[in-house]
């Protein structure tokens, strides 16, 4: 949700920045811009490009207006106050205060990721003053802000600015009267320093993003700034100030190399980048696994700022409390029965845009574990904090980021390796972060002494046999298209499952609505007659989630109310469930078995359905409307 890239350099930096956003691109935007200080010509100064459309029609506009130069600012925008329109995309421009003040040149430009939540106060004072407003978003307030504390160092003034901001923001800042300067600052919203080279005898070059991917290929070294930090990236020369003003030095924001392969983002073969990731899955499971050769604690050893050994943690907790949002909440839903059932200990699963906003009762032997794709999400963030403001200092987080915040702010963690997931509807993600729940859950089983030798020996083979066993289930996608060519003409839909399987359905119904627009729900299937059973006709399809486990013959007897109410029944069975396809009811058979850990089985096939269901429909299946990948604002 939202890309920022900046860049201060002696050569011209626009194909840097137009690569930048693309790169972010997956996150999900509706608008997007750039602007830059242009020192040649009749009129130096300030100049942008805007559009409602890709990152590819920006190109082509700026090319045409042959905006080059060496400072400058990119944005992609996902719109939270005012509409997807041109004069709400970033870059925002501040011409200074008075009447004639659109008449004159730009002084100041800002990107800005986040909400600034008394950008009305703000707006009003600064009105007040004479500053015309040009849009209807929160991010104007900053580009005027500043340059209403501006006294001759842009530094100053962004410090004394940031001050004033309540809510979340990573902004980018740079103006006219310092061409080779850019300073950004960051609360609440990830923003990245990029330390670069100097090239041909000129200054190094510096970067800012939201993203370290959006560097790739331009720097490997970056520094991760923390809560409140402000930067200023000037020409061969960076420096880092904390929130109270204080210079942080190389110890304190070290520079780090990370690896972020721009390959990794390529489409390939596939139509789409969810297409790629669902077939990626046998692949990410393994490479999840990797290494994993006994269940021990150190496995999720901490890796961040708050680093902790595994083993003295586990010892010490008797309960567990997961905070997620979205997709990863349902792992987390998972997660619970797993917790339960095997490793004995009580588990609450919240979700984490809901949990700061109660008060709930803290218990200082919990283990927190967070789960997030990204680790940037903002609600998960912001629930992990304050669980640790209740005195809860036991942090575990399942990520697939290994340099994102939520790993530098939990204790311990377990990275897994998903690689890159460009489409917004999580698919490779939720199967890995289920694999490091599982480990974690076996882990703890066995600090609680639950877990014997042969039970883990038995656990750890089938964990092994996943990728394999994945293969088999993607090869059902013809069957799984021709149900999807039925579900495109339907407008909702409904999904049963019974106890670790019903997180899978409510999954499956998340998948379906979130890329086909196709109304869905989801229920434990023995809900049905509490409510749900009235909305089931012919004209609504009933997907059963169906292993051969304890509860099968529950689940039986719940799939006879639905034909009994002429409802159409789609079911994902087990090969011995002895369910078969006959009039109004459709079966496709699982490959095998799985048992506990059917659930990162059986959740494929709802993806593939909701895929090609779109397909079918002909959304935008990476970029469905309304939505973003990385959710990095309340």
């Amino acid at each position: 949700m939202c890309g920022i890239v900046g860049a201060v350099s002696a050569r011209n930096i626009v194909p840097v920045l137009i690569q930048g956003l693309q790169r972010l691109e997956y996150r999900g935007y509706d608008s997007c811009g750039v602007a830059v200080y242009r020192s040649g010509g009749d009129a130096p100064g300030l100049y942008r490009a805007r559009s409602t459309a890709r990152v590819a029609e920006l190109q082509a506009q700026v090319a045409a207006d042959g905006l080059e130069a060496g400072t400058g600012i990119a944005h992609t925008r996902w719109a939270t106050h005012g509409a997807p329109a041109v004069h709400n995309a970033h870059p925002h421009f501040s011409h200074g205060a008075g009447a004639d003040a659109s008449s004159r040149p730009a002084r100041v430009a800002v990107v800005h990721n986040g909400i600034i939540e008394n950008h009305d106060e703000l707006r009003a004072e600064l009105q007040a003053r004479g500053y015309r407003f040009d849009s209807q978003t929160d991010t104007e307030v900053i580009a005027h802000l500043v340059d209403a504390l501006y006294d001759g160092d842009l530094f100053r003034a962004v410090q004394a600015a940031v001050a004033r901001l309540q809510g979340a923001y990573a902004i980018a800042v740079f103006h006219k009267d310092e061409p080779q300067r850019v300073v950004g600052a960051r609360a609440g919203s990830p923003l990245v320093l990029g330390v670069g080279q100097a090239r041909d005898g000129l200054p190094a070059e510096h970067f800012l993003a939201s993203d370290a991917m959006a560097l790739a290929g331009v720097t490997d070294q970056i520094v991760y700034l923390a809560e409140g930090d402000v930067v200023d990236l000037q020409l061969g020369r960076y420096w880092v100030c904390d929130r109270s003003g204080r210079p942080m030095g190389p110890e304190e924001r070290p520079v780090r190399t990370v690896q972020a392969h721009s390959g990794a983002v390529e489409l390939g073969p596939y139509r789409h980048y969810m297409q790629k990731e669902i077939f990626e899955q046998p692949r990410a499971l393994a490479d999840t696994l990797e290494g994993v050769e006994g269940v021990v604690p150190e496995l999720f050893d901490g890796q961040g700022d708050q680093a902790a050994a595994a083993w003295r943690v586990f010892k010490d907790i008797d309960r567990v409390l997961i905070l997620a949002c979205g997709t990863s909440y349902y792992s987390g839903c998972v997660a619970k029965y797993w917790l339960e059932a095997m490793a004995g200990i009580p588990t609450q699963v919240e979700v984490a845009s809901e949990y700061r906003y109660r008060r709930s009762v803290p218990h200082p032997k919990t283990l927190v574990v967070t789960i997030s794709q990204s680790g940037e999400t903002a609600d998960t963030l912001a629930a992990l904090r304050h669980a640790q403001s209740l005195g809860m200092r036991h942090t575990l987080t399942i990520c697939n980021v290994a340099t994102s915040a939520m790993v530098r702010e939990c204790a311990l963690a377990y990275i897994t390796r998903a690689g890159v997931e460009i489409g917004v509807a999580s698919t490779k993600a939720f199967t890995t972060q289920l694999a490091g729940l599982f480990l974690l859950t076996l882990a703890l089983a066995q600090s609680q002494g639950r877990l014997s030798a042969e039970e883990e020996a038995r656990h750890l083979k089938a964990m092994r046999h996943l990728p394999v066993a994945l293969q088999s289930v993607l090869a059902l996608e013809p069957q799984i298209i021709h149900w999807a060519e039925a579900f495109a003409q339907k407008d909702h839909a409904l999904f049963l499952g019974r106890g670790l399987h019903y997180p899978i359905a409510l999954e499956g119904a998340l998948k379906l609505k979130e890329i086909s627009y196709i109304h869905a729900e989801a229920y434990p299937a023995g809900e049905l007659k509490h409510g749900p059973l009235a909305l089931v006709t012919s004209a609504m399809p009933v997907v059963t989630v169906a292993p051969n486990d304890e509860l099968l013959e529950k689940l039986k007897s719940n799939m006879q109310e639905v034909r009994a109410r002429g409802g159409v029944l789609y079911v994902l069975a087990d090969a011995d469930t002895r369910i078969r396809s006959e009039e109004g009811l459709n079966v496709i058979r699982m490959p095998e078995h799985y048992g506990v850990l059917s659930p990162i089985l059986h959740v494929v096939p709802l993806q593939l359905l909701a895929y090609h269901t779109a397909l079918a429909k002909g959304t935008d299946v990476d970029k469905p409307r309304n939505l973003a990948k990385s959710v990095t604002v309340e």
